[in-house]
């Protein structure tokens, strides 16, 4: 075998054997690059049905494109029929070599099956079980990245699931209880499988063992595993939480899908790296209650009235996330649930809750009924349910009496019991808080074009109320954008931004949605870091439930030399909020900023499954995939989100930087000429940083200053993307710098690849 040549792959050495075939180091000789090539055993293919079935898997399996799974390259015959797979080659060794030195830390555990998870998910998004997840098939590269393989090979083609004497196929420790019954295995198979991995990974034993194949599977289906917290007493609570809930016997009550086991892994490894004392405290005796506020239903005669539903929904879920020992599923999430017709359980399953609360707005003048009700998701009973008859100025009262009701109802599940009722802020007029809401109602769809009607609204608010906080804090939020994003030029709104922004805090210090806006205002119009950390630390100490806050704070946190404390920070706000489109936008974007773009395709994707139009959703992933290389398809959908966009200048900066970086510099320089046109009613910046793209940092230069001139500073968050990278030793790069108001250091030492 070894010095043949198959195909255009000639075989160098042998790598090992197993199981499902052997494994040879190639060259490929059309592409110049070594490959692994794996050759399976003729009985696994001796059928040509089995055959074709199996080319058809790998060919499937071919697609997945994920930093966290071993890319297929080509499915290839040799002349005696047997079938070979040409793989990506992984620079490292197996879990299990890996394993067979020494049991893992929780960090690297947790690490490890986080990296899992996220390949899963992608494969499960596109239709694809492994079937069988295990140490032997997870490569370990050299810079710790984790490699699933075996993808769409990992059950015989056209085998069953036990065979004619009983045995399942499969490898026997790791299978799940349906699997080793002979039932069909699906996603929640493989999320078993990885919490016998995580169980395996931080013991050194397995949490199925037996000395024979049915000894195993008689332990899988009837016996529970040695408890975890009794093999490792240091391990946190919420680790054990979560190996216990991927090995449920019952599908049903195990994790549902991978997004929701790695929300959960990434909020455990977010704390185990900030030294969080929940993470390393002793096990708890019951786990924090989380809930989920679904979208309040409008039964008003007036349609327009759902602001007004969607609104209470919001202060309801934003009045429970500041209550300790409650977990709350975030409202992009929920809403992104909104009108799919899923059952309690189901949405259950998807946000990973254990109960829901649901109800109506029925809105009549200035008489207001509301009805809410709590649910158990996994028996769908009512915990609570109650109607309240009200005028609209008692709305307050209400949304306490039912987070009072709730609280009392989940008391026995709760590790602190907070102490009703919660504290609020002073009354308002129905006028004021009917323009404030519409205002959220407005901001929430800001990137459909609905900006400037937020505004208006949360101004006419604090016209009406000079008290009213929070309508300060969203007219903040709401100028902010409209400066970053070049609606209007910056020096028409930093100055009514920083007044809404201080005035809301001036009013209502412990209001977390002021604190967040002070903290906005800085880092799009005003750049103070110090300021901005502490901002937003203090919104997010006010309540913790906050996934916005904390992946902004992930966004600002990329012009410091901390990538760890970026991921930290997209980590816990994606675990808040795991079907919020934005933030994976946010996620992708701060990825691009620290040079992990890996990750940030991974993030883009994500994104865009769930929101396959938005124009955030494809500058993410336009962007992400021309700092990965691949020129044409980020141009392709760059242009569609430009047309989304009606070619606004923010996003046509991106296309200009890809054209430029693909060599379509004629192109490029027509973007230029029409940014700076456009110039006159908006940031100019945008049109130096694609000349700086182009390799002509000297026009740049001149372009920068006149927009400093003119009062539209750049961020430093601008200054942080990878054209700037050549220029970073030149010291009128870092006169920039300090004309935008940015003193450290880090941006003048970052990477140079491009």
């Amino acid at each position: 075998m070894i010095g043949t040549t198959i195909s255009h792959y000639r075989v160098l050495e042998k790598l090992g054997s197993g199981g499902m075939g052997e494994v040879f180091l190639a060259e490929d000789t059309r592409l110049g690059r070594r490959v692994a090539l794996k050759f399976l055993p003729a009985h696994l293919t001796s059928d040509e049905t089995a055959k074709a079935r199996f080319i058809g898997e790998a060919r499937a399996a071919s697609a997945l494109d994920h930093p966290n799974i071993c890319t297929i390259h080509d499915v290839e015959e040799t002349a005696g029929g047997q079938l070979l797979l040409a793989m990506a080659l992984c620079d490292g060794e197996t879990l299990k070599a890996r394993l067979a030195h020494d049991r893992m830390g929780a960090a690297e555990a947790v690490d490890l099956a986080a990296q899992v998870a996220d390949g899963l998910s992608e494969a499960h998004a596109r239709g694809i079980v492994h079937r069988d997840i295990k140490p032997a098939n997870l490569m370990v590269t050299r810079t710790g990245r984790v490699k699933i393989v075996d993808f769409g090979i990992a059950r015989a083609p056209g085998a069953t699931a036990v065979t004619a004497t009983g045995i399942a196929v499969g490898t026997p420790a790791y299978m799940s209880p349906e699997q080793a019954r002979g039932e069909e295995a699906g996603a929640r198979t493989d999320l078993w499988a990885l919490g016998v991995v995580l169980y395996e990974s931080l013991t050194g034993q397995l949490p199925f063992p037996g000395d024979s194949i049915p000894a195993i599977l008689y332990a899988v289906v009837n016996r529970a595993p040695e408890p975890l917290d009794r093999v490792r007493p240091d391990l946190p609570g919420d680790l054990v939480r979560i190996v216990n809930r991927a090995l449920m016997k019952d599908p049903l009550a195990r994790y549902q899908q991978a997004e929701q086991m790695l929300a959960d892994l990434r909020a455990c490894r977010a704390r185990l790296s900030s030294g969080d004392r929940h993470a390393t405290a002793a096990p708890r005796a019951e786990s924090p209650a989380t809930i989920a506020v679904l979208p309040f239903a409008n039964l008003s005669p007036e349609p327009e009235q759902e602001y007004f539903c969607d609104g209470m929904t919001e202060e309801l879920i934003s009045a429970l996330g500041m209550l300790e020992g409650i977990h709350v599923a975030a409202h992009t999430s929920t809403f992104q649930l909104k009108g799919q017709g899923l059952s309690i359980r189901q949405i259950g399953e998807r946000l990973g809750v254990d109960a829901v609360v649901e109800g109506s707005v029925r809105k009549a003048g200035d008489r207001l009924r509301v009805t809410a009700q709590l649910v158990n998701v996994s028996d769908g009973y009512h915990l609570w349910s109650e109607r309240f008859d009200r005028r609209l100025d008692d709305v307050f009262a209400v949304q306490d009496e039912i987070a009072s009701a709730i609280v009392g109802k989940l008391k026995g599940r709760l590790t602190v019991v907070p102490t009703p009722p919660i504290a609020r802020r002073a009354p308002v007029t129905p006028d004021v808080y009917e323009l404030y809401l519409k205002g959220r109602y407005y901001f929430a769809r800001r990137y459909q074009g609905l900006l400037q009607p937020a505004v208006d609204c949360f101004r006419r608010a604090t016209e009406l109320d000079p008290e009213f906080a929070p309508a300060h804090a969203g007219l903040a939020d709401a100028l902010s954008l409209t400066g970053w994003f070049g609606y209007r030029l910056h020096r028409e709104v930093a100055g009514p931004a920083r007044q809404a922004a201080e005035r809301a805090v001036m009013l209502d210090e412990a209001l977390p949605e002021a604190h967040h806006a002070l903290a906005m205002f800085h880092m799009w119009l005003d750049w103070d870091w110090e300021v901005i950390e502490r901002e937003f630390r203090r919104a997010l100490a006010l309540n913790p439930n906050l996934p916005l806050t904390h992946v902004y704070l992930a966004l600002a946190s990329t012009t410091t030399d901390h990538s760890d404390e970026v991921l930290r920070e997209i980590e816990l706000g994606l675990a808040l909020d795991p079907l919020s489109p934005f933030l994976f936008y946010l996620a992708s974007v701060s990825c691009n900023l620290i040079r992990d773009y890996d990750r940030a395709l991974s993030y883009a994707r994500k994104g865009i499954e769930l929101e396959p139009d938005s124009v955030f959703g494809l500058h993410a992933l336009g962007w992400a995939t021309y700092m990965v290389g691949r020129y044409q398809e980020a141009i392709d959908t760059l242009t569609r989100c430009v047309t989304v966009a009606r070619r606004m200048p923010y996003f046509l900066m991106f296309l200009g930087d890809a054209l430029a970086r693909a060599g379509r510099r004629a192109e490029a320089a027509e973007v230029v000429r029409e940014l700076l046109e456009r110039s006159r009613d908006q940031p100019a910046w945008f049109a130096g940083l694609v000349q700086v793209a182009l390799g002509d940092f000297d026009a740049a230069l001149p372009t920068y200053e006149r927009a400093i001139r003119e009062g539209v500073r750049p961020t430093p968050i601008s200054f942080a993307t990878a054209p700037h990278d050549p220029y970073r030793s030149d010291p009128r790069f870092a006169d920039l710098l300090r004309s935008s108001g940015y003193t450290g250091t880090a941006l003048l030492t970052r990477g140079t690849e491009r």
